[in-house]
């Protein structure tokens, strides 16, 4: 039983919740995390393991949603407990296995005086008039009862009669039909899901939308829990809840069809009551081989008490007379083999029926030479206990919806939901944050409002059973070699207590990492538009240099050309000159020609 019960509490149940519609994703991660914060301030750990406990010894567990009216300094937190199945009553005509076509559910609490008065202060006044408990416990009578005389705590817890008279409280759940409005804006479309008081706190402010028709008003009856708390003939108080699901939600074992079904050890009872008496019998035939009678043949021996004496002496010398024969021991018939091979196999039915060999108690004998063939016969082992899982999935599933009902009408204030991981990580969300209009101080909008959207809750199938982490890790590490997964999802599979933390430095270091590529990626481009940027400007450094050198070139051969054409201008001049002189001297030689010749004639005549 304790190797079934660890192998079905293993690890804690997860519970997921999936938006109806696309906007209300983000509201469904605050719901899981609503989910994982109402378990850890339960002690589900604890609690879910006791109801396995009754569900496997007696057929029956039963989880309890309440709302805790002191948690928080007075605000109230959403939680669950288990109950011992002998403290519910049940509708015998419900056929449902969840009883949830049951027409009421009864609770029975039994306390003493002083607890009555410290629950509710008000009764010490008529707490004398109410009869006292004459059955003091919710136990059936069985008569396989331990008749011996042990005064244990358990059985002298009742013995003493100082004051601790016995009160019955009586918690009744029954399904009530509770009005409903849906509200219908004909202007802007939008549809609204209100209670009875909400709707006439509209009808007061908004009396007249409703009149002209703007606003559209159908009442609908829906499905609600509603609790009476008696005791005796006082009732103590009485209540609807926020759901349509009973707060107290059984997790039974073998279904009979009927609110009594059946255990595991219900099962095994005539083969561990038949290996009781193979027990027994093993034990009394060691007894008879342990301890032999001695037969003495009468008158052999004169004084038998004597001889009693003398037999455990083994050097005594004991006289007896042979023609009546010698004592002597009788001999048992010695078991057959089939005996002890019948406890093995009563045993084995036994294990059998629970679904738990001997290998997943950690036996070898019969454990395969290999890790993989070891880790392949565990697996299959645990397939019984998967199908039991698969029932009690379906109770945590009704507990998962019962607390999200219940959460949902009573986080109604702005709350902070904090959550440590097992890794040390920290999750945090704050619901129905109020954000309002700096200048007009009215509220503008209300962020992660858990009143708004509705969402289905499921436990995830198969969250609370062991896994074999090494076999686990080579899984991952060889698909990793393979290239089909990478190093982070070989790292969740880990025994490496700050996952969160080594996964974020990976994280922050493969940003570093992208950011320094691309910081190089950027210097490579500055160094070319640097050496471009040095380039034009040697380019245009030469440029100026040579506009320069050109200038000044022009400017000397400006001045040459000024120079050379002064001294052409001067050439030409002294040309001009010559030129002219000459023509005048060719002139004067002309004239001294003709004015000769003119001479000669004159003379010749």
């Amino acid at each position: 039983m304790d190797k079934l019960k660890s192998l079905l509490t293993s690890k804690n149940p997860k519970y997921s919740a999936v938006a109806r519609e696309d906007s209300d994703n983000k509201i469904a991660n605050v719901w899981k995390t609503i989910l994982e914060y109402c378990w850890d301030i339960s002690d589900g750990d604890t609690e879910f393991k006791q109801v396995v406990h009754d569900y496997s010894i007696s057929g029956l567990g039963y989880f309890y949603t309440y709302i805790d009216p002191e948690a928080d300094f007075g605000r109230g937190e959403v939680k669950f407990t288990h109950i011992n199945p002998f403290r519910v009553y049940v509708d015998p005509a419900a056929r449902n296995r969840y009883f949830t076509d049951a027409s009421s559910i009864i609770l029975s609490t039994i306390i003493t005086k002083d607890q009555a008065i410290n629950l509710y202060p008000k009764l010490e006044e008529v707490i004398d008039n109410i009869d006292t408990m004459s059955n003091e416990e919710d136990y059936p009578s069985s008569s396989m009862k331990n008749h011996s005389q042990s005064f244990t705590p358990d059985v002298v817890k009742d013995k003493d009669s100082g004051g601790y008279e016995k009160y019955r409280i009586l918690e009744r759940f029954e399904k009530v039909k509770v009005p409903f409005y849906r509200l219908f804006n004909k202007q802007s479309g939008e549809e609204k899901i209100v209670s009875l008081e909400e709707y006439e706190i509209v009808t007061q402010e908004n009396s007249h939308l409703l009149e002209s028709g703007l606003v559209e008003a159908i009442e609908i009856m829906q499905t609600r829990i509603k609790v009476v708390a008696t005791m005796g003939q006082y009732l103590l108080y009485e209540q609807v809840l926020n759901t349509d699901i009973y707060p107290v939600i059984p997790a039974p074992n073998i279904w009979t069809n009927t609110p009594y079904p059946k255990s595991d050890v219900m099962k095994v009872k005539d083969s561990q009551r038949l290996l009781n008496k193979l027990f027994s019998l093993t034990l009394s035939h060691a007894q008879a081989s342990a301890g032999l009678k001695l037969l003495v043949p009468e008158g052999s021996v004169d004084d038998v008490k004597q001889l009693e004496k003398d037999w455990a002496n083994p050097n005594a010398v004991l006289e007896y007379n042979p023609e009546f024969g010698e004592p002597h021991f009788p001999a048992p018939q010695p078991l057959a083999s089939q005996f002890y091979a019948l406890i093995d196999r009563v045993e084995h039915y036994i294990d059998l029926n629970f679904g738990i060999p001997e290998l997943m108690q950690g036996f070898r004998e019969k454990a395969p030479d290999t890790v993989r063939g070891t880790a392949m016969l565990s697996e299959m082992g645990e397939s019984r206990g998967k199908s039991k899982l698969k029932d009690i999935e379906a109770s945590l599933n009704q507990l998962g919806k019962c607390m999200y009902n219940l959460a949902k009408g009573h986080y109604t204030y702005q709350k902070t939901f904090r959550i440590v991981q097992p890794n040390n990580d920290l999750t945090e969300f704050s619901v129905n944050n109020r954000m309002y209009d700096d200048k007009t101080k009215e509220l503008v909008a209300i962020d992660n409002d858990i009143s708004l959207g509705q969402h289905d809750v499921r436990i995830i199938s198969g969250s609370t059973l062991p896994s074999n982490k090494v076999a686990e890790y080579e899984m991952y590490l060889e698909a990793y070699k393979l290239n089909l997964v990478d190093d982070v999802e070989v790292l969740k599979k880990t025994e490496i207590f700050d996952k969160e933390g080594v996964l974020n430095r990976k994280g922050m270091i493969a940003q570093m990492q992208s950011y320094i590529s691309k910081l190089e990626g950027e210097v490579k481009e500055l160094k070319g538009d640097l050496q471009t940027a040095d380039r034009e400007a040697v380019h245009a450094k030469k440029q100026v240099i040579t506009e320069k050198f050109k200038t000044d070139l022009n400017k000397a051969l400006s001045d040459v050309k000024q120079k050379e054409q002064g001294r052409i201008n001067q050439l030409e001049n002294v040309i001009d000159k010559a030129s002219v002189r000459a023509e005048a001297e060719l002139k004067v030689q002309k004239a001294n020609k003709g004015s000769s010749s003119n001479k000669g004639n004159a003379q010749s005549k």
